[in-house]
């Protein structure tokens, strides 16, 4: 069973400095039919303007991933990342995945690091596997090289093949796929897949998506990506509750 969730039925919020667009029930934004999806409970898609942003606030017990596609999002938070002389800079920029785990509270801020354009990201949030863990954070750079054509592991359990780690029972792909580029994979029917098309255009398992589309793959053995056109993908293998 494969169930599409359009783009244009999304969630909306202008705030001015933020245009988002929410896949699930987020904020102001409720619909009892879309409240994410297993352990997946937040996509959100975020247009921030130059030199605007996310004041700091606090979370707890959620693992936290932010996948930029346009622009440079600055990030500080109270465990001192982003802050002067720390190990991470916090400035993150296309084919950068960061990850924050909350744990027992976290205390951040999220910023378009540049004045002269807008800032594009994608928000996502996981419900952890253990809660009250000590807060964390990890990013990693995934060259575009590495992403054509194919589905590269980017966040995982276990940091395998070079991803960031997550405190989640799930793991995110992300590709890029223009023109004759096919990409196909057996999938764990005993879990979900969600597929979040970014940007672009791309086949899903023979179903055309646009940009901001989703489809939830239930009992599905593969999964086939074909036909794209400038498509930026994110695919999520998440559990059932």
């Amino acid at each position: 069973m494969i169930k599409i969730r359009k783009s244009s039925e999304r969630g909306r919020a202008d705030h001015g400095w933020l245009r988002s667009q929410h896949t699930f029930s987020f904020g102001d934004y409720f619909d009892i039919a879309h409240q994410g999806h297993g352990n997946l409970r937040v996509i959100n898609d975020d247009t921030v303007a130059p030199g605007q942003g996310f004041g700091t606030h606090g979370h707890r017990d959620m693992e936290i991933i932010s996948y930029v596609l346009e622009g440079e999002l600055a990030h500080k938070d109270s465990m001192g990342n982003g802050l002067s002389g720390s190990a991470n800079s916090g400035v993150v920029r296309p084919g950068d995945v960061q990850r924050m785990s909350a744990g027992t509270g976290v205390q951040h801020s999220e910023f378009n690091n540049l004045q002269d354009r807008s800032t594009h990201f994608l928000q996502i949030w996981i419900k952890p596997k253990f809660i009250g863990i000590r807060p964390g954070y990890e990013q990693k750079h995934f060259a575009k090289e590495q992403r054509q054509g194919r589905l590269v592991l980017v966040a995982s359990a276990t940091g395998a093949n070079g991803s960031v780690s997550m405190n989640a029972d799930a793991a995110i792909e992300a590709g890029l796929f223009n023109g004759d580029e096919s990409y196909t994979k057996t999938l764990d029917t005993s879990r979900l897949t969600y597929v979040h098309l970014a940007r672009g255009e791309l086949t899903v398992n023979g179903i055309l998506l646009s940009g901001g589309d989703g489809a939830l793959l239930d009992g599905e053995a593969e999964l086939t990506l074909s036909h794209g056109h400038k498509a930026e993908v994110l695919v999520f293998d998440i559990t059932r509750d």
